[in-house]
């Protein structure tokens, strides 16, 4: 299989834990969050600025919204603006009530419904769950039991949901139907074997194939839509977290790292462990659906 290492680093941010990457297809920016760090970051690749705002909690998520501003996955659930620079509103409270959790990953799918999960800060097994926010402000929860919630994309016809529990080292498949918003027939698509890294966050190209961090893996993996590997792209650091296309025709799989958790001597060996890479992935992503909330 082919294996690659076409990288280059787009910002220095030495992100504690960067996570989350989201494409603005109308301004043709990429946003990300250092959920360590509680920072919200954006990248203008066309002046090349980057802008980093301190937020006053661990966000784990952001995404635009269809009515203009940000939704924000935050410790005690989804905040939105309606404004770019705008103030902050909490929307909706998830969990709000267990100081033991927060939200981490989230996505929306192709008619704008915001799936966001949950992890105990602690990391404790089946303490979390994965949550359907709708465009009206409702909430259900789909899972519990689940330990690190992640990687949620689905294919382009919008009719399979994939979704990652990293603990498990699996992706999983659903069936889903977007005019309902309900998953269903929950089977593993990928099984990582123990000690090649955990999946974390993922997403899905034009052609439905999937593209998933590998934390601990050095790496971003392709997988067709039978769950069968197709590509690994290497990067020259062990925590990758997430990635996302980007650019103007989507053809930038823009990636997130972290630092956390490494030791003095892992840092000296990856001076690049929580930057921002870039890989020109020679396909092209699907553009990303705001938030209709």
């Amino acid at each position: 299989m082919p294996v690659a290492s076409e990288w280059s680093v787009v910002v220095e941010c030495h992100d504690a834990l960067g996570e989350g990457p989201w494409w603005d297809v109308l301004t043709g920016t990429l946003w990300w969050v250092d959920i360590d760090g509680c920072r919200l970051q954006r990248h203008d690749p066309a002046s090349g600025r980057t802008v980093a705002v301190d937020v006053a909690q661990k966000t784990s998520a952001v995404v635009a919204r269809a009515a203009g501003g940000l939704a924000l996955a935050m410790e005690d659930g989804i905040w939105v603006s309606d404004a770019e620079a705008g103030p902050m509103r909490r929307l909706v409270g998830v969990e709000a009530d267990d100081p033991r959790t927060r939200l981490n990953d989230a996505n929306c799918d192709r008619m704008g419904r915001l799936w966001v999960g949950s992890m105990a800060h602690d990391t404790s097994v089946r303490a979390g769950s994965l949550y359907r926010v709708d465009v009206d402000g409702s909430v259900e929860r789909v899972l519990a039991d689940v330990t690190i919630s992640n990687g949620l994309d689905w294919s382009p016809d919008g009719q399979r949901m994939y979704y990652i529990d990293s603990a498990t080292r699996r992706v999983d498949a659903f069936d889903y139907d977007p005019s309902t918003g309900r998953a269903s027939r929950r089977r593993a698509l990928v099984q990582l074997r123990e000690g090649t890294g955990l999946p974390d966050g993922m997403t899905v190209d034009a052609e439905g194939y999937l593209w998933v961090a590998i934390w601990d893996g050095w790496s971003v993996r392709r997988y067709r839509p039978s769950g069968d590997l197709d590509r690994i792209v290497r990067l020259p650091v062990a925590r990758v977290t997430s990635c996302a296309f980007g650019g103007p025709d989507l053809s930038d799989l823009y990636v997130t790292t972290a630092r956390a958790g490494l030791s003095p001597s892992d840092l000296a060996d990856q001076p690049l462990a929580g930057d921002l890479f870039v890989v020109h992935a020679g396909v092209r992503g699907l553009a990303a659906t705001p938030f209709g909330g």
